[in-house]
C-alpha cells in the first residue's frame, strides 16, 4: 500500500457529530447569534470517500490543543523580527496572503471537520482558542474551515443558523488569522478521515429519498447520497428552487452574515463542487466497499437526468443509439484498465469516435456545473475583496496507462493524448478563480509501482496547465505527513520550478492538512514550525533548511511547556 510510513495517521471510522463535547460550554461569545434569512419560493445512503487511505483523504479531524497565552507573545517575538511583523501581509491577487514586498508561500491549516457542533457552537472552544493562538505564533497565516450547509441549513429550507461559525471566526479574527472558508454542499461521514457524519440537509434528504434520481447514479442503479447529481442542478426540485439556486442563497446569507469580516478576516471562499467539496463524480465510492485502491471507479451518469443530456447530446451528435446508455464495457470499480475493454491500451473504446463523444459530454457536464456555481460565487462576492477558489482531486494512481482511466470516471477527460487539466484551468481563469491542487506532498516513488501511481508528473501536468491559463495555483497535502521528507516535496512543489521555467512563479498559497494531536507533539511541531519559516522565506532565500530548523528551535523551546500542556488537555 503507499505511504506506509510510521509517521501515517490511521483512519478513524466515522461516527455522529456530537454536541458540545466536555468543556464547550466555556466562554460563549456573546455574538453567537442565530441568523435566519433568505427564506426560499413556495434507495441506500452510499457515502462516497475521497480516496483509499493510504492515497489522498484527509486526517482524522480531531479537538485542537490548548496553549498558554502568557507564552504566545513571546513566541511571536522569536518568529518574526521588529522589520517583519506579521500584520503586515495581506491578502494580494492569486488567492494567498502574502508580505509586502516579499515572496513566499503563505500556510493556512485545516481546522477539525467537526469544529462547530449541531449544538451551533464551536467544539471544546477552550482548546479550539489555545491551539489558534499557537499556530499564529508559529507563523501560520491563517485557518481553513468547512461551512457544512448541512448543518447551517440543516431543518427548514431558507432558515439558516450561523451562530457557531459566528464565534469561530470571531475567534480567528482575534487571534488575526485569516481564513479560508469553504463552502461544503456536501456529506461529512463515511470517507477515510471522517470523525464525524454531517449529512445533507434533513428537508435535501427528503427530497432525494422521493426523488432517488437526484442522487449521483452507477449503472448497477447504487444512489449516492453524498453531494446532489449535476444533472438537476437548474431543475426547481428542492422545494421550488434549484440546487444551483439553494447554493447561491446560502452563499447569499454568508456574505450578509459576515459581510463585516469580509476582505479582511475571511479573504478566501472555496466553493464545494462535489463529494469531498471536489470538482468530480463520485466515482471512487469507499462505503460498503464498493470501491478500493487502486480501482478504476466506474461513470456516475445513470440518474435520469444525466441519461436525458446524453440522450440529447447524442441526437445533436448524429448517434442517437449512443444516447441510452454510458459505456457497457467499462468493467466494475476494482478492475484495472488492462481489465476492460473501454480502458485497455491496445484497441481501448476510450480512444474511438464512441469514446471521444461520450467521455467529451460526461466531462464538459462537469465543467459547466463548475461554471454555474463559480459564476454565482462571483456575482455575489463581488466587490468584496474575497478570492474565490476550487478544489480539484489530485488522482495520480493508473497515471502511467494511456487511458489514465480513474480520472476519465471522475470526470477529468485526461489520456496520454489529451489534456484534461488545461479546460479546468482555463474555465477558472475565466471567472478569476484559484485552482487548488492536491497530492502536492506525493512522490513517485513512495506509491505502488505496479498501479503507475505518478502524482508527482500529475502535479507538473496541472502547474503547467495553470501557467498556461494565467490562473493562480494553491496546493494542500493528501494525507497529514510530519516528516521532512513530505516538507521537502511540498517546498518543491510550491516553488512552481517543475519545468525548469516558473518564470518567477509560486504556489499562491498551501493549506496544511490537518490540525490535531500529532501535529502538536514536540518532533512533529519542530519540523513544522521549520516548514512554515521555510515556506514564507521563498524560493530565493539564501538560508539552508538547517539554518531555518536552528531558528525554528528557539521557538519550539519556548512553546515547550505549551505544547505539553496542550497534550494533557486533549487526553482528558
Amino acid at each position: 500500500m503507499a505511504m506506509s510510513l510510521p509517521h501515517q495517521i490511521r483512519a478513524i471510522s466515522g461516527a455522529p457529530l456530537a454536541g458540545d463535547s466536555a468543556g464547550a460550554a466555556i466562554e460563549a461569545p456573546s455574538s453567537a447569534t442565530v441568523t435566519a434569512v433568505w427564506r426560499s419560493p413556495a434507495a441506500s445512503n452510499l457515502r462516497v470517500s475521497a480516496v483509499d487511505s493510504d492515497r489522498i483523504s484527509p486526517s482524522p479531524p480531531l479537538s485542537p490543543r490548548c496553549v498558554r497565552p502568557d507564552l504566545s507573545v513571546a513566541a511571536q517575538a522569536l518568529m518574526y523580527p521588529a522589520t517583519d511583523v506579521v500584520e503586515d501581509r495581506e491578502y494580494v491577487a492569486g488567492g494567498g496572503a502574502q508580505a509586502k514586498d516579499r515572496k513566499g508561500v503563505p500556510v493556512f491549516v485545516m481546522m477539525p471537520l467537526d469544529s462547530v457542533t449541531w449544538n451551533h457552537t464551536v467544539n471544546r472552544k477552550k482548546a479550539m482558542n489555545a491551539s489558534l493562538q499557537a499556530l499564529k505564533s508559529a507563523g501560520v497565516e491563517g485557518i481553513m474551515m468547512d461551512v457544512w450547509w448541512g448543518l447551517v441549513e440543516g431543518e427548514k429550507p431558507g432558515e439558516y443558523n450561523w451562530a457557531g461559525y459566528v464565534e469561530l471566526l470571531e475567534m480567528a479574527k482575534k487571534h488575526g488569522l485569516k481564513v479560508q472558508a469553504v463552502m461544503s454542499f456536501h456529506q461529512c461521514g463515511g470517507n477515510v478521515g471522517d470523525s464525524c457524519t454531517i449529512p445533507l440537509p434533513k428537508w435535501v434528504v427528503e427530497e432525494i429519498d422521493r426523488d432517488p434520481d437526484l442522487a449521483y447514479t452507477d449503472q448497477w442503479g447504487r444512489r449516492n447520497y453524498e453531494y446532489l447529481s449535476l444533472g438537476c442542478d437548474t431543475i426547481p426540485c428542492l422545494k421550488g428552487r434549484s440546487p444551483v439556486q439553494c447554493y447561491s442563497d446560502f452563499m447569499r446569507s454568508f456574505r450578509d452574515t459576515f459581510d463585516h469580516l469580509l476582505g479582511d478576516t475571511i479573504v478566501e471562499i472555496q466553493v464545494g463542487m462535489g463529494p469531498a467539496g471536489e470538482l468530480r463524480y463520485p466515482s471512487y465510492p469507499e462505503a460498503n466497499g464498493t470501491w478500493k485502491f487502486p480501482g478504476i471507479g466506474a461513470f456516475q451518469c445513470y440518474d435520469k437526468y444525466m441519461l436525458s443530456s446524453l440522450k440529447a447530446a447524442a441526437e445533436a451528435f448524429g448517434k442517437p443509439e449512443w444516447g441510452h446508455t454510458g459505456p457497457t464495457d467499462a468493467g466494475e470499480y476494482n478492475n484495472w484498465p488492462e481489465d476492460t475493454n473501454f480502458f485497455k491500451k491496445e484497441g481501448g473504446g476510450w480512444n474511438s469516435e464512441y469514446g471521444e463523444f461520450f467521455l467529451t459530454w460526461y466531462s464538459e457536464l462537469l465543467i459547466a456545473h463548475g461554471e454555474r456555481i463559480l459564476q454565482s460565487a462571483k456575482n455575489i462576492f463581488e466587490n468584496k475583496d474575497v478570492k474565490i477558489s476550487v478544489k480539484v482531486a489530485g488522482i495520480h494512481w493508473h497515471y502511467g496507462t494511456r487511458s489514465h482511466a480513474p480520472e476519465l470516471t471522475a470526470g477529468y477527460y485526461n489520456t496520454r493524448f489529451r489534456d484534461g487539466y488545461l479546460p479546468i484551468a482555463q474555465m477558472l481563469a475565466r471567472h478569476g478563480a484559484i485552482f487548488n491542487f492536491t497530492c502536492i506532498e506525493m512522490r513517485d516513488h513512495e506509491q505502488p509501482q505496479d498501479a503507475q501511481c505518478s502524482p508527482e508528473k500529475l502535479v507538473r501536468q496541472v502547474a503547467l496547465a495553470t501557467q498556461q491559463a494565467e490562473v493562480p495555483l494553491a496546493g494542500e497535502n493528501a494525507l497529514p505527513r510530519y516528516d521532512d521528507t513530505a516538507h521537502e516535496q511540498i517546498l518543491l512543489a510550491s516553488s512552481l520550478d517543475l519545468d525548469g521555467s516558473s518564470g518567477g512563479r509560486e504556489m499562491c498559497a498551501f493549506t496544511y492538512l490537518r490540525m490535531n494531536p500529532e501535529l502538536f507533539q514536540p518532533e512533529n511541531w519542530r519540523r513544522f514550525v521549520a516548514f512554515v519559516k521555510k515556506m514564507g522565506e521563498g524560493k530565493d532565500t539564501n538560508k539552508c533548511w538547517e539554518q531555518v530548523e536552528r531558528e525554528a528551535e528557539h521557538f519550539v523551546h519556548v512553546t515547550q511547556p505549551l505544547v505539553q500542556e496542550a497534550a494533557v488537555a486533549l487526553m482528558h
